[in-house]
């Protein structure tokens, strides 16, 4: 940060801030108070049974109150990141900003503590009084070497843990990017010379951190604004610089900087010139942290030095080190276990967490949200991205079990596998949902043919299939592109290895693909000679056939073009043996559950006996997500009120239902806020058969039913699972454009699930 900041960001910023209401921040009631039960519950005299719970068995907090998951985010203001000390009410933005990143990346909640008291041990006092409101305390820009004393004060009286973001976060994520450096150059922590400028808080706990990893001390050159901090120096020393103290003449970050392998700058701009560089060690590493400007640019190190490995603290240039990487996750596995501290061992197990995803395939999820940069484990990408989605299962159990296995976990976790899903679960929100399908088709390895297997996002998926499932990917494309855009996504795919790419433009089975396809079409107006352009362009068709010919077990196409385009063709080869598409079914995660939505494609105006065939086939996949159907069959007529077509369709595929006492809930026809609220269905219809909230709609056409599926996905939030195609015994389905690579992979498991488990 900087007070010199353009116009063109400065008001956006402001703008930021203040609108559409003040502050990044806000309270959210997690339990109803709509009447005089809920009020009796909340306050009194209700909330005494659980003050008499936590009076009786202080662990009991955890259980019946939000402390096991709320962190006091606190500073005084003294040494604001690039601002100085500008004072606890200045720091407050800040402050918020930091209890946003919890909720965002760890779904923790924070408080921002402002505190006007500039002296280390009073404030100390304040936080240490502050224990019964909260589960963990995150010290924040506090002034060195007060935020020493006051850590130390902290972590000796409480017993929650007590963890100073600028030193021990900052540590975290320079052992992580220090830890995939070394890997790089080819060289060991306990053989490398480190020269570091700052003698600050984060420079001394990177230091720390580093002799943990197995640095040895005698090899660490530290550095100040007074120089060289060497035996007997007497100027702005304490006892934290003087464990670094070397016993030499030299004086000088010149006198030192030879041979050194690893350059930690925790200064100022230009502390480092492209000469010091030069005197490095080969293949030197240069992590120049200074913010907002570096010890030295990155370009002024390559002039010199273009073998080196580089990090900054900006985003703008790679490797940026950003706490952001840890404090989330290490507070998420720590609050979770109710641990008493954040000892050696938890932050040396988020750091190996953290090193180990980015030499991992990078999140599809990180990709998008990075678009345009190459995030493949090398020189320029030696710690993932704050959005990588997997860094809350990976780093925050990694935490837990080291606290478990240190013995400072007061709640600890039995089943660390089923917790990690649980992380999963809170990033990825289709994957609780999904897991019973991932179960089905671990069963058997089915083979899937992407349609579209130039497209980045199948690419993405196809890792993903390899990496995750059995289910077997197979890609229809051009060799050359499909490598060159695996190349460029950072994906370890090898055609061949890891799956089949069947060429349009010379596949050895050519000839019988068309001839086939021919055979089929022969007496529908296609003629030998539209029979081989369409199955040397049309990939589509070219999936189709394969199915059809039994070298694919399932088929998967729609990221671009028109829905019914692609139906078309599935139609004309896939659609015998009484298979047909009944119709397009879209799960919708929402914030408080799943919902089911059909037909969003398949049958314009469908009629009432399409419309029964559509409730039974989305009953049946429903109970695939481990999930009762509760279907509500949904017109502008409810119960009967108006003489309409939508009405009378409906009436009638309800008479149909009814005949064939399916052995699932029903109810019907009627608006969608009575099928989703149970008093309005009350008042309307007594004796409905429905129970509850309905979780399938079924619409009496596509219109209806898309712009339902659509308002949810733009307004409230719903991620789509699918659309699923149903009637045709899993050996087709067709996405649409905008799905994401998550979504493919998805559809990619529905598809590998053995038909058995259709029911």
């Amino acid at each position: 940060m900087t007070t010199d900041r353009p116009p063109s960001a400065r008001h956006p910023a402001l703008d930021y801030h203040e609108f559409p209401k003040p502050g990044k921040l806000e309270i959210r009631a997690t339990k109803p108070l709509a009447n005089g039960l809920d009020l009796s519950r909340a306050y009194s005299p209700g909330v005494a049974e659980a003050c008499l719970e936590i009076k009786a068995d202080p662990a009991e907090a955890a259980r019946y109150t939000a402390r096991g998951n709320l962190v006091a985010v606190v500073t005084n203001g003294t040494a604001v990141l690039g601002l100085g000390n500008i004072g606890p009410l200045a720091a407050k933005p800040v402050m918020e900003g930091k209890a946003v990143l919890f909720k965002k990346f760890a779904n923790i909640d924070a408080f921002d503590i402002e505190v006007n008291q500039p002296d280390p041990e009073k404030l100390a006092d304040l936080v240490c009084a502050l224990e019964p409101s909260f589960g963990a305390i995150n010290l924040e820009d506090i002034k060195a070497p007060d935020c020493f004393i006051v850590e130390r004060i902290c972590r000796e009286r409480m017993k929650i843990p007590v963890f100073h973001d600028d030193q021990h976060g900052t540590a975290i994520v320079v052992g992580a990017a220090a830890t995939n450096a070394l890997r790089i150059a080819g060289k060991r922590f306990d053989q490398i010379k480190i020269v570091s400028t700052g003698g600050g808080a984060a420079g001394i706990a990177c230091l720390n951190m580093l002799v943990k990893l197995g640095v040895r001390r005698e090899n660490v050159w530290l550095c100040d604004i007074h120089g060289l901090v060497y035996q007997g120096r007497e100027v702005d020393m304490n006892p934290l610089k003087a464990a670094y103290a070397q016993p030499t003449t030299k004086r000088t970050l010149d006198d030192v900087i030879e041979g050194a392998d690893l350059f930690l700058g925790l200064s100022g701009p230009g502390v480092l010139t492209p000469d010091h560089v030069a005197r490095m060690a080969a293949r030197p590493i240069v992590f120049a942290l200074a913010n907002p400007t570096p010890e030295i640019l990155p370009e002024a190190v390559r002039s010199v030095a273009p073998e080196a490995i580089i990090a900054t603290g900006r985003s703008d240039f790679p490797n940026q080190v950003n706490n952001v990487l840890c404090f989330p996750f290490i507070f998420r596995g720590a609050l979770d276990v109710g641990a008493t501290t954040i000892n050696d061992e938890m932050q040396l197990a988020c750091i190996e967490g953290i090193a180990a995803l980015a030499r991992a395939t990078t999140a599809a999820e990180a990709a998008a949200a990075y678009r345009g940069e190459k995030l493949t484990f090398g020189p320029d990408y030696l710690i993932p991205k704050p959005f990588d989605p997997r860094l809350i299962a990976t780093v925050s159990t990694a935490v837990a079990k080291a606290a478990m296995e240190t013995g400072v976990a007061t709640r600890p976790i039995a089943d660390l596998d089923g917790y990690r899903r649980k992380l999963e679960g809170s990033v990825v929100r289709s994957s609780l949902l999904m897991r019973p399908v991932f179960e089905a088709a671990a069963t058997a390895a089915r083979r899937v043919v992407f349609a579209e297997g130039e497209d980045e996002r199948v690419l993405r998926a196809a890792q993903a299939m390899i990496e995750e499932t059995t289910v077997k990917p197979i890609l229809i494309g051009r060799p050359e592109v499909i490598e060159r855009r695996a190349e460029r996504a950072g994906l370890s795919l090898v055609p061949g290895r890891d799956f089949e790419v069947v060429n349009p433009e010379h596949d050895p089975r050519y000839r019988s693909y068309w001839e086939t396809y021919f055979g089929l079409m022969a007496r529908r107006g296609v003629t030998p000679d539209l029979a081989r352009a369409i199955l040397r362009t049309n990939t589509t068709a070219i999936a189709s056939i394969m199915v059809h010919q039994g070298d694919a077990d399932s088929m998967i196409c729609g990221t671009f073009g028109q829905y019914l385009w692609h139906l078309n063709y599935v139609r004309q080869v896939l659609a015998r043996g009484g298979l047909h598409p009944v119709g397009a079914l879209s799960l919708m995660i929402l914030e408080d559950g799943p919902l089911f939505i059909a037909d969003t494609h398949v049958h314009h105006e469908p009629t009432p006996e399409e419309i029964t065939t559509t409730v039974m086939a989305a009953a049946r996949h429903v109970r695939r997500f481990g999930l009762a159907p509760k279907v509500a069959l949904c017109s502008h007529s409810q119960f009967g009120n108006l003489d309409t077509d939508s009405g009378r369709r409906m009436r009638a595929a309800l008479e149909r239902l009814d005949a064939r006492e399916p052995d699932f809930v029903y109810e019907g026809e009627m608006h969608i806020d009575a099928a989703l609220e149970p008093q309005i269905r009350a008042r309307l219809l007594p004796e409905s058969r429905l129970d509850g909230a309905a979780n399938v709609l079924v619409f009496a056409n596509t219109d209806a039913a898309s712009g339902v599926r659509n308002i949810l996905k733009a307004k409230a939030n719903g991620l789509e699972v699918g659309p699923i195609l149903m009637g045709m015994g899993n050996r087709a389905h067709i996405v649409t454009p905008s799905i994401t690579t998550r979504g493919l992979l998805n559809v990619a498991v529905l598809a590998g699930t053995p038909v058995a488990a259709y029911g």
